[in-house]
């Protein structure tokens, strides 16, 4: 019997890789390198090793495991996470991307390469390495440190930028040419399919592995995830996309549920197969003679990665308003090429639109900058107490200044909750409408036409299929009252005219009307009948308003049961009665102050304290000198009984009074407020101006032109365009300022 080529080909690729990266863990090196010289030795280049023989279906399983590696990425990753991050991480990597793309292209065209070879040059320079980051910062132990959370920010926004830029330069590929509303179009299509795929998957994936949870143990959960990936690895291919992005998706919503660590768990070791083949795939295309052809390239590619993403990413960082020193480290931290670039690379050989020498070049940039990247990051601080001395003294303070500038918390005024509401709001219902009738034109009107009925009947049930899908969400769109204390707030308010306001509810409810008669023109070929039926369609809204709310509600409801499921699950670790609860130390409770030992939890009620959280800070398994103090977060550890005495120990239910129920249940917070020469404390001092006593509120600083003053005196009197820095409730300031 001859053994297949496939198998004696992988059997020689797990063993070169084996070899190599025992050998690579021994010299304390990233194992991705080891892959990839593992490729090298088994590649056709290399006469003195078995060399792979059928590379064909050996780069079939390297496509599988990219689409197994950017799964267990999106694992990892988190659409809340991304949310999180905030606008520092958000600016500062978009703008080091675009200027990288924009050195690396230039930098192809002055070695006089072709367009799509410079372009991709850029897109492969442009994305940090994310595996060689984390493993970096926790061989040097840096990931408590300020400038990490920038650092980690950046690489889950650029994950997010990568999967844009594959979609983008397929298109390119595809296209040829780069035509704006053919770019435009993959953008809008990419948003489009992103929105419905996150909205559907959030929705119907959690349902389901709630629903067969009795039925999963570790071998059908495995089968289950792997499937779910791949059947969205066939949906992103049928819609023009690359299988990469798909698998990325289903990660990303997989890791909002609550059986995300699991899941990970369980995929990791046929990831980590899948991607062994895939780097070592990647080093079996590298030509060595190819390396000596293309040393200068080589050298310039990585100097543009070194050079380039320290000087751009600390230029984005401090466009953010972070301080010098976390903008360099930051900057440091981040100047490497690694996984996304392989297959940024793999993507330009597959589509046939790169040059050959394009991919050893990544390659061996990427790991030059590997060893680079531990060396670098301990430069850092060395490096920015350099800067610190060289700089002028002007440009320190003005960086200073605009970062403590940036850091203040400013509140959100109505109008801006408002808009931001109804543009969420908008987005979301129009992109599952428009999902609908497509759906419906595309799919449900052919099946029907070709097993029930080709007449008028069908095109009736699939009008009214329609309709009744999207009914929820059009109340949702066109009806449904949003951020109703901001709406009010405006609407009575009478500084602003009441015109912009019916001016968004008139566009919501055409935009309603839109979609319907869209709806009508897909199915009907004369425009009475559509009219016709718009009117009772509309009409049908108006009657069933109500009913269509609470189904609306019932929706909704589910969806954030199901977002928020993984963040409010409790560690189910205990197999008996005990288990895991939360409660708060209450200001008025007699324990506050008291140490464990004066208050003897455990040999009173047989209650455990876990952890403490205070603030930002935990205190896990806390010592019997510790003290309890208010609003402390206790997480305790008994039975049922014995937490419920417990709970009436800590959280005591003090009585209201009146100036309590009156003060607004929000936190305080800093805030900055411009003074015009409208406002009610123009021309008067502090002291007059009663903002302390009206408002509750405290003055900590003001700013006038270059000045600052800290804790102005009570005697102070406010200016036209003065700068109030205040600590107080919102609401209350609102009123008096």
């Amino acid at each position: 019997m001859h053994l297949p080529d496939l198998i004696a080909d992988l059997g020689l690729i797990l063993a070169a890789a084996g070899i190599t990266t025992l050998i690579f863990k021994r010299i304390k090196q990233p194992l991705v390198l080891g892959y990839i010289l593992a490729g090298l030795l088994v590649g056709s280049h290399l006469d003195f090793f078995p060399s792979v023989t059928d590379t064909k279906s050996i780069n079939i399983w390297g496509e599988i495991g990219v689409i197994f590696l950017l799964f267990s990425l999106g694992l990892e990753f988190s659409f809340k996470k991304l949310v999180k991050v905030g606008g520092s991480a958000s600016i500062t990597a978009i703008v080091k991307v675009l200027f990288i793309i924009l050195a690396g292209y230039l930098v192809g065209k002055a070695m006089g390469w072709k367009d799509m070879d410079s372009l991709f040059l850029g897109g492969i320079l442009s994305i940090s390495s994310t595996m060689i980051t984390i493993k970096a910062f926790e061989e040097l132990g840096l990931k408590h440190k300020k400038f990490a959370g920038l650092v980690f920010g950046v690489l889950i926004v650029e994950d997010l930028v990568a999967i844009l830029l594959l979609v983008l330069f397929s298109t390119l590929a595809v296209s040829q040419q780069s035509a704006g509303t053919e770019m435009l179009y993959s953008i809008l299509k990419l948003a489009f399919f992103l929105v419905l795929w996150f909205l559907g998957g959030i929705f119907l994936v959690p349902s389901f592995l709630k629903a067969t949870k009795k039925l999963m143990n570790d071998e059908t959960m495995l089968v289950v995830s792997l499937a779910l990936c791949l059947v969205m690895v066939l949906l992103a291919d049928k819609v023009g996309f690359s299988p990469a992005l798909g698998a990325f998706i289903m990660g990303s919503i997989l890791a909002e549920t609550t059986q995300a660590e699991r899941i990970e768990h369980l995929t990791k070791s046929v990831k980590d197969l899948f991607a062994a083949v895939f780097f070592v795939s990647v080093g079996m295309l590298i030509d060595p003679s190819m390396l000596v052809k293309y040393a200068v390239p080589i050298i310039v590619a990585t100097l543009v990665i070194i050079l380039g993403k320290i000087i751009f990413t600390i230029l984005g960082a401090l466009l953010s308003g972070q301080p010098l020193k976390t903008s360099v480290q930051s900057g440091m931290s981040l100047a490497q090429i690694g996984e996304f670039s392989f297959i940024i690379a793999s993507l330009g050989l597959t589509l046939k639109v790169t040059s050959d020498f394009l991919y050893p070049i990544a390659v061996a940039a990427a790991a030059i900058t590997t060893f680079t990247t531990p060396y670098l990051i301990k430069l850092s601080e060395p490096f920015y107490q350099y800067l610190n001395r060289v700089l002028p003294k002007k440009w320190l303070d003005g960086i200073e200044r605009y970062s403590s500038s940036t850091e203040g918390i400013t509140t959100l005024s109505d109008w801006k909750v408002l808009l931001r509401s109804y543009i969420f709001n908008t987005i979301i219902h129009s992109v599952i409408i428009i999902a609908i009738i497509f759906l419906a034109y595309r799919y449900v009107q052919p099946f029907i036409v070709s097993n029930i009925s080709n007449s008028l009947t069908s095109i009736i049930i699939s009008v009214v299929v329609s309709f009744i899908l999207m009914s929820p969400f059009l109340w949702a769109l066109s009806i449904r009252r949003i951020q109703r204390t901001a709406y009010s707030h405006l609407w009575l308010n009478k500084k602003y005219t009441r015109g912009p306001l019916i001016a968004i509810e008139f566009f919501r409810i055409a935009l309603g009307i839109f979609f319907v008669g869209f709806l009508m023109y897909e199915f009907f070929d004369t425009w009475i009948a559509a009219v016709i039926a718009l009117v009772l369609i509309i009409l049908g809204m108006v009657i069933f308003s109500r009913k269509l709310q609470s189904f609306y509600d019932k929706l909704e409801r589910r969806f954030m049961l199901n977002l928020n499921a993984r963040e409010h699950q409790k560690p189910d670790i205990l197999p008996w009665d005990t288990h895991l609860t939360e409660l708060t130390v209450s200001p008025e409770s007699e324990v506050v102050g008291k140490t464990l030992t004066e208050l003897m939890i455990r040999e009173k009620y047989g209650v455990n304290i876990a952890l403490i959280e205070r603030g930002r800070n935990n205190i896990p398994t806390p010592g019997r000198d510790e003290r309890l103090y208010p609003n402390d977060k206790l997480l305790l550890i008994g039975a049922d009984d014995q937490l419920a005495a417990v709970k009436a120990l800590l959280e005591v239910d003090a009585p209201e009074t009146a100036e309590e129920n009156n003060f607004p249940n929000k936190e305080m917070t800093l805030q900055k407020v411009v003074v015009h020469a409208e406002s009610p404390v123009y021309g008067l001092s502090i002291r007059n101006a009663g903002i302390r006593e009206k408002a509750q509120a405290l003055i900590v600083g003001i700013e006038r032109g270059t000045d600052r003053i800290l804790n102005p005196s009570s005697d102070f009197v406010f200016d036209n365009g003065d700068v109030i820095w205040i600590v107080g409730n919102n609401k209350k300031i609102k009123e008096v300022i």
